[in-house]
Formats: structure tokens, C-alpha cells, sequence
């Protein structure tokens, strides 16, 4: 490989990513909005376990947009099939679980959210050296912590289910900011 091949193919990468990131934030910012408005709503046909579906689906359709793109460049893709995979299954799980309560929403989401989280540091630590990455790291530990206290909120009396709202637009943040780190990293490898 020469030299202008080399340089080239980590501005690219880092400009797919930054796309996905900001588009990655875009969603969660409305899709919080909405949940947070209807958390009280729950139930077969109800806004509420449609969007409990979506978030996951829209997790899946990024993690094969960020394969195509990581592909051609040979970055490591394990992790990001085994979060297409665990999104796929929670979509599923959340689907028969809005039909049970608040409690098992809270169990499936929260399941999702430590194995997710534990996908996400994986595959921030290995994309260190495009920068921008610290940002999902700690947004993958703090996935992780979230989860089991989704698991835990899921046997109280207080469940609700407000606090994925909040989970969703946090995550969102690290993903503008992650955005925003690799548009100067970009720069930089440009220039």
C-alpha cells in the first residue's frame, strides 16, 4: 500500500463515522423526546412499545451501516455483528415484553443495555487510534452500569419506564460527541 492509500483510508472511515454519529444522536434526541411523553402508555399498538421496538431496530440498521463502511478498510467487525445480533433479539424481546408491563421491558432493555455496553468498550478500545473513540468507551461502561440498574428498577414498585428516556438521550450525547472529536481528527489526518 502506498502511502496516500494508507492516510486516506482512516479519514474515511472517521468521515463515515462522524455521518453515523451525528444521525446516531439526531435519533436518540427525538426518540427520548417521545418516550419520555408517552412512558406512561403502555401496551400492544401503543406509541410507547413502538418506539420500545424501534430503538433497537435503528441500532441493528447503524451497526450495518457502520460493517459497509468498516469493511473495505479492514477495521474489526466481530464486535459489531454481535451487537446487530444482540439489537435484533432485543427488538423481539421488548416486542413480547410491552404486552407483559413495565417490569419486563425494564429486564429486557436492561439486559441489552450491559451486553451492548460491553460490545460498545470492546469496539471503541479496538477503534482507538481513529480518535474520537473515549467518548464511546465510557459511554459503553456507562451502558453497562445502566443496565443492571434497569434490572434492578424492573423489581421495585417504582419501575418506569421515563428512565430509558434519559438512558437514550445520554447515549446520544457521547455519540454528538464522539462526532464531534472525529470531525477534528479527521481534519487533522486530512491535513
Amino acid at each position: 500500500m502506498d502511502t496516500l492509500t494508507e492516510t486516506a483510508a482512516p479519514a474515511t472511515a472517521a468521515t463515515a463515522l462522524r455521518k453515523l454519529y451525528f444521525l446516531r444522536f439526531a435519533f436518540a434526541a427525538v426518540w427520548a423526546a417521545l418516550l419520555f411523553t408517552t412512558a406512561d402508555t403502555l401496551g400492544i399498538g401503543t406509541l410507547t412499545a413502538f418506539l420500545l421496538v424501534a430503538y433497537p431496530l435503528f441500532d441493528v440498521g447503524c451497526a450495518v451501516a457502520d460493517l459497509r463502511s468498516a469493511r473495505p478498510e479492514g477495521r474489526p467487525v466481530r464486535g459489531l455483528y454481535a451487537n446487530a445480533a444482540l439489537s435484533t433479539l432485543t427488538a423481539a424481546g421488548l416486542a413480547v415484553a410491552a404486552t407483559s408491563g413495565i417490569p419486563a421491558v425494564l429486564r429486557v432493555w436492561g439486559a441489552w443495555a450491559i451486553t451492548a455496553g460491553l460490545v460498545q468498550l470492546a469496539v471503541g478500545a479496538a477503534r482507538r487510534g481513529l480518535g474520537g473513540q473515549w467518548a464511546m468507551i465510557a459511554s459503553g461502561g456507562i451502558s453497562t452500569l445502566a443496565g443492571a440498574s434497569f434490572l434492578a428498577q424492573a423489581g421495585g414498585a417504582d419501575a418506569s419506564l421515563s428512565a430509558l428516556a434519559g438512558y437514550a438521550f445520554l447515549g446520544g450525547v457521547f455519540f454528538l460527541v464522539s462526532a464531534l472529536r472525529l470531525g477534528r481528527t479527521g481534519g487533522a489526518a486530512k491535513g
